[in-house]
């Protein structure tokens, strides 16, 4: 990890434990103030301050964290604190390596055996980030020693000393955060305590909602309708306040109003509006989300009344009792016993469940009536195991639990936290002979799963697309499960991506000396590193259909199970599609900020990912982005596609004119339409108009784009449509939620508009290959001076100038009938200006690159946006807000990404275990910013029947024989089924309308394929798949399998 910049030798100007105060107090603001702040690297932290913002960054930034017990779980947390960038992480264990430990700690290897723990991982753990400090306590803790932290965690520890621990952090002032979790094998639990009043100061992270006003009633209560253009997300008892309303202007007050009755398009306020002013127009109304205190019980006394417990997964709703009294028996087994359960020792589970029969009868009130033994009986047996996937789960929600704890942000969990997921077992019972250890490095994992599914794991065969931030995290995990390191096992990454600095922040596999290199290659070589028997083949390829000479039949016929580590929505479909084509298991998961999905696809059990798709996301017209933008994410919009039209596509239309002029004129006279047109004068412009020789003329260029798009423009929109307007309804024509615009005038003495032509300027000087000035590169007197110089002619705005307010439009460019003649005019005109250019003159097209704050590409787009949310009063963004919404930055954090791969991995001993049912799947949906989760079954396929068939998307009808077309039609017949048409690829082979294709019956079905559809079957394949229509004799259509003919 690239390190921040702080003072020389942090650790001897200031104590690394130096004590903050708590998060959203004033205490803590002041001593943010004084403290000098650690500069926050944008590049690196870009996708995690999309997520948390600059204060949530900078709290964490001073914060000091001690993680006591470093085995899997530990070393899972410390991952995720140490990506996020704490101050501090300091380690805690008395114990010493052990070989058992290998399971799931990733920062050990062999030849740590014997040392401590907590020393042995410092390095590694370093590595992920240089501007954290890290350090070692080992010994028995002091409850003193905790006062030097703003949060501690411990994974390893007993009750009683939790308990005093903990009372000791509730009662100081001010509070520590307290967390405790452990792993039991597929067992699991958190336990939160913040102090006697903790301020959350935003409970989810989402942007306050906010609506466009329509009207406003005069009454008790008032009645609020909002313009039809979005549905309002407000809830009955939300705050709102008021904004840019006129007439009833006593709403504009600031004062946050309580809502009632929210519907989707209007709400009533509790207010009496009868004596206010009478409602003319506009106003914008604004979520209000107020903090929350929390008032935490000690561990102790929420032992003994838990409260409600965070449920997960609702089939086992009366889990949670059982397994806080489970803990609590554990506990008393290893401080009665000195060691944990022995696994298959039928004696050991009798003890615990006895242990947990005592202390269920002190209960009282709360005493369970029944207790699962055989629920217990699994606790028990694998309690000594940290299984990865586990781990990675936990280790996302606690190191969640910490930065809420930190920073105030998200709302904590409370209190207590349980999960399992027993489902994951193999089918078969386990002998006590398959659990014993083997003296291996995966011996934790065989004491819960046995030794026969360890084999299995060994021996995968697995697919893995993607190895970014869910790649790294799976790839770790696969290696710690022992996935594909026998010999005979494989595992196939394929990314065609290569590592960007903004990478690091979370993709934990690389290092800053790995920028630049291929993704998939440093991932698998890290992972090997994790595990040296690891079978890892990493290439470079695109799983499209591209590839599928890479990724052929005979690839994917071997692969047991495929895991998909996407970002996009169409890699997804057709990974999918494979997988559902080839009958192979899919586990799918992605994540957005502190929200992840995980879902399972599995051959003739549940619905393949394609099954279900998110509504596409609504776009605005394009009206409303070039003239009547009424918030930010429209100016960004239209200030993206300006740059990109002036700086990548002109330049580049230019050099295709310049690289071939024949070809470019007899293409523009071809097409002969207004997009032509506009090109070939953009062109004109470009190398006429608007060429640039100087520094100078860039100034010029873009002092003068200013007074056009800024200025210019506005005059001319608002002289078309005055303020007055109506439109041919009789309605205002500037009512919500357009608004009325006004010109900017330009003074070199503001900075934001003297920054913005300086960097179009530089932009513009790149284009055209000339040398930039140091000047230019920071506003200053010269620089204001080169600006005041360009002259600006006066602007008049003209007559009948045509401006699109028709939503529906597509294009703001207007046809004309003599288009065909004005291009022939351009023509010439381009020719003769050919003639003047230097011999070998091109242009350098600039393509947008938001990951580099030093290319003034996003100076450039933050300006535009933030110059045309000027004119017409929209609240201005900084560049880095401006970031996130121009470059579509994915807001992402490593804590969800770990959570997300553990419960995959969990799933992943089922898929390569065998023989489970649909109901032991389970697929996630999860929010740590709640937090919430949300765990089901998944959906099994959808069925189609038809006579006494039926079938799912899994099947695919095969027949053997190098048939005709007839003899196919024919055994369809057979079925009941009436096939009307026969397709291969996107060509038609046959349809009944078509009289000439019944002269194709009676040829085979793979030689029309190769006339009509070019279709050659690979030598390696011995099939050909062709999709047929058909219908029931009562002429309903019915939806068949793919039909695929085996003609070799």
């Amino acid at each position: 990890m690239l390190p921040r910049k702080r003072g020389a030798a942090v650790a001897s100007e200031e104590d690394p434990h130096k004590k903050a105060r708590p998060a959203g107090s004033a205490q803590d603001d002041m001593a943010m103030a004084a403290r000098p702040a650690a500069e926050i690297d944008e590049d690196l932290h870009s996708r995690q301050l999309a997520v948390y913002g600059r204060e949530t960054m900078k709290r964490l930034f001073a914060s000091n964290v001690l993680l006591s017990g470093l085995q899997g779980l530990g070393a899972e947390i410390a991952k995720n604190l140490v990506l996020a960038g704490v101050k501090s992480v300091t380690l805690h264990d008395e114990g010493d390596v052990e070989l058992w430990d290998l399971s799931s700690n990733f920062f050990l290897s062999e030849k740590d055996v014997g040392h401590n723990r907590a020393q042995a991982c410092v390095q590694k753990l370093q590595e992920l980030n240089n501007a954290v400090i890290i350090s070692t306590l080992s010994g028995d803790l002091t409850k003193e020693q905790l006062s030097n932290f703003q949060a501690v965690v411990f994974t390893d520890i007993t009750l009683e000393k939790a308990v005093e621990f903990d009372d000791y952090c509730h009662s100081h002032q001010p509070p520590i955060a307290f967390i405790k979790s452990e792993v039991r094998g597929l067992f699991g639990s958190v336990f939160c305590d913040f102090g006697p009043e903790f301020t959350v100061l935003d409970v989810d992270g989402e942007e306050p909602h906010t609506g466009i006003v329509a009207s406003i009633s005069n009454d008790n209560p008032a009645l609020v309708s909002c313009v039809d253009d979005e549905r309002l997300e407000f809830q009955d008892g939300d705050l709102v306040v008021f904004s840019e309303v006129h007439g009833m202007t006593e709403l504009n007050d600031g004062k946050p109003r309580k809502i009632k009755n929210a519907r989707p398009y209007s709400f009533t306020l509790e207010e009496d509006t009868s004596s206010f002013g009478s409602y003319a127009r506009g106003g914008i109304v604004t979520q209000v989300k107020p903090p929350k205190v929390l008032k935490f019980k000690p561990l102790k006394a929420a032992i003994e009344e838990p409260g409600e417990f965070l449920m997960s997964d609702f089939s086992k709703f009366d889990r949670p009792p059982l397994l806080h009294l489970a803990f609590q028996a554990l506990d008393k087994f290893r401080s009665e016993l000195r060691r944990f359960p022995i696994a298959g020792s039928t004696d050991d589970v009798q003890r615990l469940i006895d242990f947990a029969v005592s202390i269920n009868e002190t209960l009282g009130d709360g005493k369970l009536e029944a207790i699962d033994k055989k629920l217990l009986h699994h606790f028990a047996s694998g309690s000594r195991a940290v299984l990865n996937p586990m781990a990675a789960m936990f280790g996302g929600i606690v190191g969640q639990e910490v930065v809420k704890a930190c920073s105030g942000k998200f709302h904590p969990l409370y209190q207590f936290f349980y999960f399992d997921s027993v489902e994951s077992l193999p089918v078969e019972p386990l002998e006590p002979a398959d659990l014993k250890p083997q003296n291996t490095r995966y011996d934790a994992q065989i004491s819960v799963f046995g030794a026969k599914l360890q084999n299995k794991l060994e021996q995968a065969k697995i697919f893995m697309v993607g190895s970014g931030a869910l790649g790294c995290e799976f790839l770790k995990n696969l290696a710690l499960m022992g996935i594909s390191c026998d010999q005979t096992g494989n595992l196939t990454v394929t990314d065609d991506d290569v590592i960007e600095k903004s990478n690091l922040s979370r993709q934990f596999l690389f290092r800053d000396w790995n920028i630049g290199q291929p993704k998939s290659t440093v991932a698998a070589t890290a992972a090997m590193a994790i595990n040296s028997k690891l079978h890892v083949e990493a290439l470079q390829n695109r799983a499209s259909p591209e590839t599928e000479n890479v990724f052929n039949d005979a690839f994917w016929e071997n692969l047991d199970a495929v895991v998909n580590a996407l970002d996009n929505v169409t890699a997804r479909m057709y990974i999918d599609s494979r997988c559902v084509y080839f009958q192979k298991p899919l586990l799918e998961s992605g994540t957005l900020g502190a929200k992840c999905n995980t879902q399972m696809v599995i051959p003739h059990l549940t619905e393949n990912y394609g099954a279900s798709r998110d509504p596409p996301e609504k776009q605005a017209p394009m009206c409303t982005v070039h003239s009547f933008p009424h918030n930010i994410d429209h100016c960004l919009t239209w200030a993206r596609s300006e740059f990109e039209g002036l700086l990548e596509k002109t330049p580049t239309e230019v050099n295709g004119f310049l690289s071939n002029p024949s070809a470019y004129v007899a293409a523009a006279r071809t097409a002969g339409d207004a997009q032509a047109r506009d090109q070939l004068e953009r062109v004109i412009e470009c190398l006429h108009n608007d060429k640039c020789e100087t520094f100078q003329d860039c100034i010029t260029w873009a002092r003068l784009k200013f007074e056009d798009y800024f200025s210019n423009r506005v005059k001319q929109l608002t002289f078309t449509f005055p303020e007055d307007a109506m439109t041919s309804s009789g309605a205002p024509f500037w009512s919500a939620p357009k608004r009325f615009p006004r010109p900017l005038k330009f003074s070199s003495s503001d900075p934001s508009q003297l920054n913005f032509i300086l960097a179009a300027s530089i932009l513009r000087a790149e284009t055209f290959g000339i040398p930039i000035p140091d000047w230019a590169k920071t506003p200053n007197k010269v620089a204001a001076e080169a600006v005041d110089k360009v002259i600006v002619p006066e602007f008049q705005p003209k007559q009948g100038v045509k401006i699109v307010t028709d939503e529906k439009a597509t294009s703001i460019s207007s046809a004309s009938v003599d288009d065909a003649a004005v291009i022939e005019e351009l023509i010439a005109k381009l020719e003769e200006i050919s003639k003047t250019l230097p011999p070998g003159f091109h242009m350098n097209p600039i393509q947008f690159e938001k990951d580099d704050d030093t290319n003034f590409h996003m100076d450039v787009i933050a300006g535009f946006a933030n110059m045309r949310a000027r004119n017409y009063s929209i609240p201005e963004v900084d560049k880095l807000k401006a970031k996130f919404i121009a470059g579509r930055i994915i807001p992402a954090i490593a804590t969800s990404t770990a959570m997300a791969t553990g419960f995959v991995c969990l799933e992943l001993y089922k898929v390569l275990a065998g023989g489970h049912k649909v109901e032991d799947y389970r697929n996630t949906f999860a929010n740590l910013a709640i937090p919430l989760f949300s765990i089901a079954e998944p959906v099994p396929p959808k069925t189609i029947k038809h006579q006494d068939l039926s079938w799912t998307v899994w099947d695919r009808w095969t027949v053997t024989g190098n048939i005709t077309l007839r003899e196919l039609l024919e055994w369809l017949k057979q079925k009941g089924l009436n096939a009307y048409s026969i397709s291969c690829g996107t060509s038609l082979l046959y349809n009944s309308m078509f009289p000439r294709h019944k002269e194709r019956l009676d040829r085979k079905v793979v030689d029309v394929a190769r006339e009509v559809a070019k279709m050659e079957v690979p030598s390696y394949r011995r099939h050909l798949d062709v999709v047929v229509a058909c219908e029931d004799d009562d002429d309903n259509d019915v939806d068949i399998p793919l039909v695929s003919v085996y003609f070799r």
